[in-house]
């Protein structure tokens, strides 16, 4: 009987510890730690994430193109990326390991932003304005079909490329008319410099005209085809870490200020508002879920996209995106 209960002792122990092994998990974030990325570390804090098996390290990034070349090469398994910019990138890099497998920003939060006591208030008064543009931001890479579609003569624009840092301070300072940015981001940094709300005029893409889709958590594919099981389980915890951050935006971010203690709570508590508001609890994602797609949607997304960038290879939406890992427990849907 000694034996037969220190044999079953030492197999509890073993299966405790295998229970609690977690994988050592990289995610690639595309920016710095602000708002909008407390739902992640709401997904660490809170258990999601060792819930599913995995300990998440979560890296900020520098731009939208930040976490695409990381996931293809492996060294991070998931990212957090542009599906647009993703397409592009699968053009130039045929074959490339990463594809994208849950939409977080169903309606993304490409922008045009300006002041209107600089005269621009909608997408007309453009025309004839400077524009400060950073050459590798995702609301710009959009520009042409936003012009397009809103009969915008991009020839009569003074396009001025900025950087990142500059970009609000030289709306602020009047140096440019308009910027093109993330909404959430773009409105928020004007207003702590100083900029009045009601001068700021917030120029959604995604209301005039564009069908695109935004961010999507990517994976590498090499690792998908491996560890399945891993890739539905991040995407349930990195459901459950949205739910949590909708419920209570507060507490998200002050988990994401744990991580970046520079941050104001109040700005980026507003600012993952603003983006739970207009680029994540839409009415599709209500309806149907986080995570997926409309397939009609995105075949005429795919068909503006390519008024933005001329595509050497046939666009092949099902190597951009992927449905197959989304969980079907329900676990998706967020109220």
């Amino acid at each position: 009987m000694k034996i037969t209960g220190l044999a079953a002792a030492i197999s509890f122990a073993v299966t405790a510890i295998v229970s609690h092994a977690q994988t050592p998990t990289q995610f690639a974030l595309d920016w710095k730690f602000e708002g909008p990325s407390a739902a992640y570390f709401a997904a660490v804090d809170n258990g999601h994430f060792e819930a599913e098996g995995l300990a998440v390290e979560i890296s900020a990034g520098q731009g939208s193109l930040d976490a695409i070349p990381k996931v293809a090469t492996g060294s991070h398994p998931f990212g957090f990326a542009d599906i647009n910019s993703l397409a592009k990138f699968l053009d130039s890099n045929p074959g490339a390991p990463v594809i994208g497998v849950m939409m977080i920003y169903d309606k993304p939060p490409f922008a045009v932003v300006g002041r209107k006591s600089l005269g621009v208030n909608g997408p007309s008064d453009l025309e004839g304005r400077i524009l400060g543009a950073p050459p590798p931001d995702g609301a710009w890479a959009q520009f042409p079909a936003f012009a397009s579609v809103n009969n915008i003569n991009v020839d009569n624009i003074t396009v001025e490329p900025v950087g990142f840092p500059t970009r609000e301070p030289m709306l602020a300072e009047g140096k440019v008319d308009a910027i093109t940015g993330f909404s959430f981001s773009s409105y928020l940094n004007l207003v702590r410099l100083g900029i009045a709300p009601d001068d700021i005029s917030v120029i959604l893409m995604a209301d005039h005209g564009l069908q695109l889709y935004g961010n999507t958590i990517i994976v590498n594919t090499d690792y998908a085809a491996e560890n399945p099981e891993h890739v539905t389980g991040f995407i349930r915890a990195v459901a459950k870490g949205w739910a949590d951050v909708i419920a209570d935006p507060e507490a998200g971010v002050v988990m994401m200020t744990k991580r970046n203690q520079a941050a104001d709570l109040a700005l980026e508590t507003e600012r993952l508002q603003i983006s739970i508001d207009n680029n994540v609890l839409t009415d599709y994602v209500q309806a149907n879920g986080i995570g997926g797609i409309d397939p009609d949607r995105y075949a005429e997304s795919l068909l503006q996209l390519q008024e933005n960038y001329s595509f050497s290879n046939p666009v092949d939406g099902s190597i951009i995106f992927t449905s197959e890992y989304l969980p079907s427990d329900g676990s998706l849907m967020i109220q």
